[in-house]
């Protein structure tokens, strides 16, 4: 069911269907004049027919919005058309005429509401293009925040436990030395009271036997014992034994309290340092990706003229083809201005040449596959991963460091023709990310992980940005073309049509389709902007053997590389 258009995002135009009776096909396009959403089929009849071919039809994106139809208060027979300067409101054109606005200035209210609709639209942009993007980024930067804070308060927590552990097992050796001195003291006392028992055992003995002998005495058998006892002197009993009682250890309890204790296993303090602010992206830097200049809108405009008369054509047309020397395999393309272009091998051959093949310079790189670009400025910018850096060189041909990528290896490389920004692919040891530059070598952006915080790249082969702003990544590893939009958020990957992809070279075009160079297919894929595939566009039926490397010129034609190939081969496929 289609949605209705007070239902559609103000940048959308995919979900609403055309507004011809019995036609449902994808808007596209709108008539200022008559104020009706067309598919381009509508379009061409609408601009062939007598009555309505000098209508303004514009991309849906660029319509102006319909009044609301309303009549006026005052005059109920008249519409509100007209909007009062001096007031700030709509009125009619009956309103001007009386004393309340008599002499003021008026201006066609669809006019007025056109010039409002516009800034808003420049207001939605900033905000989808810095406001938004810029806050997700805090939202992300404060998530990581709130990682590393528990990793930090759990450190803390487990530094406690093992210092509270450490404090137990000191206290139980001192507990144990105690309670052996205890059981020392017990065990010497035990053994005087056991000496005195045994003691006194002794003389009870000496007792009992001393009482035998006087009753001996008492009772004599015969004449010798009575003699023996009437003999005996006086008998002296032998004193009792002295004992003396023990005196047992005290116990002292320790004086100790809960800060004490406290002290002993350390404290937690907050350093006396003042929070610093997040960094927030200046509004002048995102201004490149937002606010177009008037050459650029000018180009903008030319191209969309052209985009509405450009469709894929139903064949691809070899147009030319030419020997780039000293290459031996064209593994990437960079289209420089006034016809020369630089085309590179996989070992560090980077060669300019003209249109007619002819070597203008050639210089010894690093090596790679997508590891060079133009700028707007018409300087070649590419990535030297032995010293992890970019050079530039100038048209006077000199060589600078332009940028350095400190413990990241620079892998691949692209500059926007829109505004300027320097795309680079980047690798370490275990994973990879996209670094966006502005044209003055100003880290911008860092694309890495996708909102569930899983790594979006592996090895960023080759990169490209498309119309939309969306940022193209050829990545073998993953075996996949994954794309993310210009704030970094993962749209989509797309991982072959029926098998599996060797991604080489990637481009996008003035249609917003991506066309990539897969290895394992031998062709050369197009998709839409949404990731859809559409059809393999060059295959070995048009004499592709090894496909690595695309790109787009400003003419449409489709230029691609060969593996082990020194030519270069260029078609038409768009009419």
């Amino acid at each position: 069911m289609a949605l209705s258009e007070s239902q559609i995002p103000p940048d959308a135009q995919h979900y609403l269907v055309c507004g011809t009776e019995d036609c449902e096909k994808n808007c596209q396009y709108y008539c200022n004049d008559c104020h009706q959403s067309m598919c381009q089929q509508c379009r061409d009849k609408h601009q062939k027919n007598i009555e309505t071919k000098n209508h303004e039809i514009v991309p849906y994106k660029k319509r102006n919005r319909p009044l609301p139809v309303e009549k006026c208060k005052i005059h109920p027979k008249k519409h509100i058309d007209l909007f009062c300067e001096e007031c700030q409101i709509p009125i009619c054109s009956k309103c001007t005429g009386t004393k309340e606005h008599r002499g003021h200035k008026v201006t066609d209210l669809e006019m007025v509401f056109a010039e409002k609709c516009s800034l808003f639209h420049e207001e939605i942009a900033k905000i989808r293009g810095y406001f938004e993007p810029t806050s997700e980024n805090l939202k992300k930067e404060i998530a990581g925040d709130v990682i590393e804070i528990q990793k930090i308060l759990e450190g803390i927590r487990t530094s406690m436990k093992t210092e509270a552990d450490s404090l137990k097992k000191l206290v139980d050796t001192v507990t144990t030395d105690k309670i052996e001195q205890v059981n020392k003291k017990e065990q010497s006392l035990l053994k005087a009271l056991s000496g005195q028992n045994q003691e006194i055992d002794d003389y009870i003995n000496y007792l009992n036997d001393l009482i035998k002998t006087f009753h001996g005495y008492l009772s004599p058998s015969n004449i010798k014992q009575l003699t023996f006892s009437l003999q005996s002197k006086n008998l002296i009993i032998r004193p009792i034994p002295e004992t003396s009682k023990p005196v047992p250890p005290v116990f002292t309890a320790g004086k100790y309290s809960k800060e004490d204790v406290a002290k002993l296993l350390g404290k937690i303090t907050v350093p006396n340092t003042k929070s610093q602010n997040r960094k927030i992206k200046p509004m002048e830097i995102a201004s490149t990706q937002l606010k177009p200049t008037g050459k650029q809108r000018k180009q903008d405009r030319e191209k969309s003229d052209v985009n509405q008369t450009l469709s894929l054509s139903s064949s691809v047309t070899k147009v030319r083809e030419y020997t780039v020397p000293d290459v031996g395999s064209a593994f990437h393309i960079s289209l420089g201005k006034s016809g020369r272009h630089w085309v590179s091998n996989r070992f560090g051959g980077l060669v300019q040449t003209d249109l007619q093949g002819n070597q203008l310079q050639k210089i010894q790189t690093s090596g790679g596959c997508g590891y060079h670009t133009v700028t707007q400025d018409g300087d070649l910018i590419y990535t030297d991963s032995d010293n992890k850096v970019i050079n530039r060189i100038t048209p006077d041909n000199t060589i600078t460091e332009f940028i350095k990528t400190e413990d990241w290896t620079p892998c691949s490389i692209h500059s926007s023709h829109v505004n300027g920004d320097i795309l680079v692919g980047m690798i370490n040891d275990r994973e990879g990310k996209v670094t966006r530059y502005n044209k003055t070598g100003t880290n911008i952006q860092n694309i890495q992980r996708d909102n569930g915080g899983k790594t979006l790249y592996f090895y960023p082969r080759y990169i490209t940005v498309n119309i939309n702003g969306d940022v193209c990544v050829s990545d073998w590893i993953k075996n996949a073309v994954v794309v993310v939009d210009k704030s970094g958020q993962h749209r989509f990957s797309y991982t072959g049509q029926g098998s599996w992809i060797n991604p080489h070279g990637i481009c996008t075009d003035v249609l917003g389709h991506i066309l990539v160079c897969d290895y394992n297919s031998k062709a050369v894929h197009l998709l839409d902007q949404d990731g859809q595939f559409v059809s393999l566009l060059l295959t070995s039926q048009q004499g592709l053997e090894n496909p690595c490397s695309v790109c787009v010129d400003d003419e449409n034609n489709l230029w691609v590389g060969q593996h082990l190939i020194e030519k270069l081969t260029v078609y038409k496929y768009l009419q």
